[in-house]
């Protein structure tokens, strides 16, 4: 199942990737399916759908913010699920659910996995899952229902692990841009530049995408350069904030993108 999309997607397209990250629920409920909708429509190629948790340790306020609100609104792990159930009818593109360990646990993880398989889920990203611990409680469940993991990798990451995390990645690699929290910057300094540099540097068997922190033209270009694209969370859910119709978001958001 999962693989496909992902692998047919990185296969036809080598560099510029983009990817983008929403909160489900946020800016409102049932908004889950439009937003997938319109990123579609307007050539997005890959897409993430946050899970709402109350204590996201790896987020900036801007999506800590989007995740209270639907949490407000009654979004659950359930309910998106229940939203995105016959998604694939109509969404073609990639589509990964990430979330923090605490709420999976406590749908079950094996429960999460097989719903995941059922929905049309291509891949998970678990932030706050250790490496070691997946691998060793978690790792042979999502492989029977065919899920991928998509692993982090910060610039504090040894070559060792990230030679390691290769070798047990079966779509692409995320890479973190710094070990900060989520959100927008302006540019990249010289450090962060040579970290991807170092990444590209290894030749890994998977590709990378870089995340966090890709806001604008200047932050785009200085990430593709070395990777196969990007990933934008922040700056997307602000711009769903400030605008009525998802569509007129994406738009707004390839326009920052690109100019």
């Amino acid at each position: 199942m999962s693989e496909s999309r992902i692998s047919r997607l990185f296969q036809e397209k080598k560099s510029d990737l983009l990817s983008v990250y929403f909160c489900a629920g946020h800016p409102a409920p049932e908004t889950t399916l439009p937003i997938l909708r319109a990123l579609q429509e307007e050539g997005i190629d890959m897409v993430e759908v946050g899970i709402p948790f109350s204590d996201p340790l790896a987020d900036g306020p801007v999506i800590q913010h989007a995740s209270s609100q639907a949490l407000k609104q009654g979004m659950s792990l359930q309910r998106i699920f229940d939203e995105l159930k016959d998604f694939r009818a109509e969404i073609r593109i990639p589509v990964i659910l990430m979330g923090y360990l605490n709420p999976i646990l406590h749908y079950g993880f094996e429960r999460f996995c097989k719903k995941c398989c059922e929905t049309g889920i291509d891949a998970i990203i678990i932030p706050d899952l250790p490496y070691d611990l997946f691998l060793k409680d978690y790792a042979d469940m999502a492989a029977a229902h065919d899920l991928p993991l998509v692993f982090l990798v910060t610039p504090e990451t040894s070559e060792e692990r990230i030679r390691e995390i290769d070798d047990h990645s079966r779509t692409f690699i995320y890479a973190v841009s710094s070990a900060a929290v989520t959100g927008a910057q302006k540019s990249f300094d010289e450090r962060k530049e040579a970290y991807f540099q170092r990444l590209k540097a290894l030749n890994l068997k998977n590709p990378f995408l870089v995340g966090f922190g890709i806001s604008n033209k200047a932050t785009r270009t200085a990430a593709a350069a070395h990777s196969a694209g990007v990933i934008v969370g922040s700056r997307f859910v602000t711009l769903l904030e400030q605008h009525n119709e998802p569509r007129d978001a994406v738009k707004a958001l390839l326009q920052a993108l690109n100019e």
